[in-house]
């Protein structure tokens, strides 16, 4: 299991390197984040898609992470996802998560910040960890994401109690790897 001592490894992973960061390449990303899962859980991340999109796995393909173009902050996003979701959860397409389009109702929308508000937050420590700006979404073009922004912030400390869970064990794998190719320098693209 990964301790608490390695997650303290990761920010200061996160903190020693250039203050400046940098988009890059979400090629970069599905490498690691195939490296972390594609064997032990039978998973594959791709970008290229019009719209993100998780499929199972079947007895005969890997389930596949699918997230919008080459955008590394949906990499990261789509990851987020897999990596709260159970075991339930991902023999489910999608991980049975219904999804209203945007514009929506003042009260959609404030459904959609709640279910939202878990994953942005750890969307936010890999994208820390990966040197990538984060950017928290609402989805929808016709809203403010300021109130959202700061409960994201004030989530973040119940995420990273998660990460030093069992339960949060798969994002703290990914997380690392993103920090461990950050400190490497090769994660500019």
């Amino acid at each position: 299991m990964l301790t608490a001592e390695a997650f303290a490894t990761t920010d200061s992973v996160a903190e020693g390197s250039s203050e400046e960061s940098t988009e890059k390449s979400a090629a970069k990303i599905i490498a690691v984040f195939n490296q972390c899962f594609a064997q032990s859980y039978r998973v594959e991340m791709r970008g290229g898609a019009d719209e993100p999109l998780y499929v199972p796995a079947t007895i005969d393909k890997p389930a596949e992470l699918i997230f919008r173009e080459d955008f590394p902050a949906s990499a990261l996003h789509e990851a987020a996802h897999w990596c709260i979701a159970g075991e339930q959860r991902r023999q489910r397409a999608d991980f049975a998560y219904s999804y209203i389009a945007g514009p929506r109702s003042d009260a959609e929308q404030a459904l959609f910040f709640a279910a939202e508000l878990r994953t942005q937050s750890l969307e936010s420590v890999f994208a820390h960890a990966a040197n990538v700006i984060f950017n928290p979404s609402a989805d929808n073009l016709n809203c403010d994401v300021s109130a959202f922004a700061g409960a994201i912030a004030g989530y973040r400390a119940k995420t990273e109690r998660w990460l030093k869970a069992p339960a949060g064990m798969r994002a703290m794998q990914f997380c690392l790897a993103l920090a461990v190719l950050k400190q490497g320098g090769s994660s500019n693209g």
